[in-house]
């Protein structure tokens, strides 16, 4: 039988200036985004749509979490297989592009990982699980655009 999770956060608006959103450039795009014992992310909107630049807008969260979910599922199967990683940096690309009708979507998120072993001896068996990490994680396995990577592995 398939587990079930559920996850709760609590987003909230701070950027009413007084006249709340009475025409288009009259509120902050501000926002906090909580969870139950975690520190808030300070939102807002892409710097194109009057957002502040200073924080995270849902764009880069959505990139952020496609590398997350890949990296951490591909730990899980380095450590798995008997692959010690030493090191892991992504560089993630995702593009959007905006549609006629006001809305948008992602037409591609591009993983860049970097990775390094203890043993480089493993870097061709440690690359091919960043086929099987793509398969389980979660985040890719939820979005409608196509998800690549472009894995290195780095030498000591």
């Amino acid at each position: 039988m398939p587990k079930t999770h559920h996850y709760e956060v609590t987003v909230t608006w701070t950027g009413d200036t007084g006249s709340g959103t009475g025409s288009y450039r009259s509120y902050e795009r501000a926002h906090d985004v909580e969870a139950e014992g975690k520190p808030p992310i300070a939102g807002s909107s892409d710097p194109s749509f009057r957002g502040d630049p200073s924080r995270w807008n849902p764009e880069e969260l959505l990139v952020a979490a496609l590398s997350q979910c890949h990296m951490l599922s591909y730990l899980g199967l380095c450590a798995g297989a008997g692959i010690v990683v030493t090191g892991y940096v992504d560089r993630p690309h995702g593009t959007m592009i905006e549609t006629p009708d006001g809305g948008g979507r992602f037409e591609e998120v591009v993983l860049r990982p970097e990775v390094t072993l203890a043993d480089p001896a493993r870097a061709d068996e440690a690359a091919r699980l960043h086929e099987r990490a793509h398969e389980v994680c979660f985040i890719a396995s939820s979005v409608n655009f196509p998800v690549r990577h472009e894995a290195q592995m780095m030498k000591v």
